[in-house]
């Protein structure tokens, strides 16, 4: 089984030791129970990780290894950015997880116009910090070397710009939406460095919102005959992007 893997600000070089602490050490520690002479990787969440042994564990985080091998992983192309409308509040977080695991590079979180969540002032800020301790938790666990970078709060606005960028240098604009034009397998993704993939709401994409996008480079995709909950299909599109591109090469 691959060793676990706790978050740190440096990863140190080989032969060097480094302190976990924290709300790492604490998990290290307390939860996973490790101890002198196992294997762990640490990582900086940035593509930097290194192959360490616990050399002393001490108090209640506290853990202090020796790196091994490190290695700098670095990030799959194309890089894929999950534009994510805000669920229901009890999926939120699922989303983010599950994006984070299939291996989005970047989450944006968007407030759709059928976006049954409103978020404003403290609340944004609050959602976006639970966003994005999801996403580092959650890459913790699928082994990943690197946090996907989560986004303020975005409007439609903050989206086209997006959408427009990522057109305007070779990638895919894949707006997903039960009545899309294009099914997804049929579209070439060989050649774009970045993927955009607009996850509308439990409502879905309006009308407008496709036909603002689509005028940007955005296509109107249909991932297959079921219809998928927001919560799942950023992950479930990343899974098909990744058996027709590089990403899963390794």
């Amino acid at each position: 089984m691959t060793p676990p893997v706790f978050w740190v600000d440096d990863v140190p070089r080989a032969g060097e030791s480094a302190l976990v602490t924290g709300p790492e050490g604490r998990h290290a520690v307390t939860v996973t129970r490790l101890r002198a002479g196992e294997k762990v990787i640490v990582g900086d969440g940035r593509g930097t990780r290194a192959e360490c042994t616990v050399t002393d564990v001490s108090g209640k985080d506290r853990l202090t290894v020796r790196a091994g091998r490190v290695e700098f992983v670095a990030r799959p192309v194309p890089l894929v950015t999950v534009v994510q409308a805000l669920p229901k509040a009890e999926r939120s977080e699922l989303a983010v997880d599950l994006v984070t695991e299939a291996g989005a590079d970047a989450i944006v979180p968007w407030q759709a116009a059928r976006s049954v969540a409103r978020w404003s002032g403290a609340k944004a800020v609050k959602g976006v910090e639970k966003w994005r301790a999801t996403a580092a938790t959650a890459a913790k666990q699928a082994r990943r070397a690197w946090i996907p970078e989560v986004h303020d709060l975005s409007t439609t606005i903050d989206v086209r710009a997006i959408c427009a960028r990522v057109h305007a240098a070779g990638g895919v604009v894949a707006l997903l939406h039960e009545d899309g034009a294009t099914p997804f397998r049929s579209i070439d993704f060989s050649a774009a460095p970045e993927v955009v993939l607009v996850i509308g709401p439990e409502g879905g994409l309006t009308d407008e919102e496709v036909a603002d996008l689509a005028a940007l480079g955005g296509r109107s995709v249909v991932l297959g005959p079921e219809v998928l909950r927001t919560a799942a299909a950023g992950a479930v599109a990343l899974g098909a992007l990744g058996a027709v591109t590089a990403r899963w090469a390794r």
